[in-house]
């Protein structure tokens, strides 16, 4: 265990490995470094498969993992749920590490790249959950991430499921949704191999 505490975590069923991994570390030496935060995983993510794992969805099989980085939510839906996945990212360089970490739980996603305002309706109707993780960390991705949410909405998505540790511009981002569409707010803390705290923003579409 202590080896799997050096290079990762085991959570919820599937394997987070950090920076000490030698196969992260493999992929930093001969990949091009991620430029929009997408550098390890990050503990809202935490959060999504938390809510997910106490709450099955009840539609899943094709997940878009927005924001993705690593790819963590989307690999435990893959894993764990058996859905086919596409990961996200306006970064191509988060993909090799995203690689690393699906291999390592047996599982493939999709990979895509683009930014959220780039995300049209006709691709939301390809799914039936929307899932992401810090994904509303600048002042500047608040109506992008808003109206990503909103188009999903129209295109059908069945449910939208979106973690923050309650920044406030994730905050804003929320409210409009919930004064527009409803939906839930919810304040969740993980304890055990992953201690992570934040807010998570759920809006069922069915």
């Amino acid at each position: 265990m202590s080896g799997v505490k050096k290079t990762g975590l085991r959570f919820r069923g599937i394997m987070m490995p950090n920076s000490n991994h030698p196969a992260i570390r493999k992929a930093k030496r001969e990949a091009s470094q991620p430029s929009i935060h997408g550098t390890k995983l990050w503990k809202s993510s935490a959060l999504v498969i938390d809510y997910l794992d106490k709450n099955p969805p009840p539609f899943f099989n094709r997940v878009l993992d927005v924001g993705c980085g690593w790819g963590i939510g989307g690999i435990w839906c893959a894993k764990k749920l058996t859905s086919q996945v596409t990961s996200m990212d306006a970064d191509a360089d988060v993909f090799p590490f995203l690689e690393v970490t699906a291999k390592m739980n047996n599982v493939r996603t999709s990979q895509l790249k683009l930014k959220f305002h780039q995300l049209r309706k006709i691709d939301l109707e390809e799914f039936d959950l929307l899932i992401g993780a810090d994904i509303c960390f600048w002042d500047e991705l608040v109506d992008p991430v808003y109206r990503m949410i909103e188009r999903a909405i129209r295109a059908g998505v069945k449910q939208i499921v979106v973690s923050d540790p309650e920044r406030p511009t994730f905050l804003e981002m929320a409210e409009r949704c919930l004064e527009k569409y409803g939906g839930e707010l919810l304040e969740i803390e993980t304890k055990g191999t992953i201690n992570a705290r934040g807010s998570v923003l759920v809006i069922n579409n069915y």
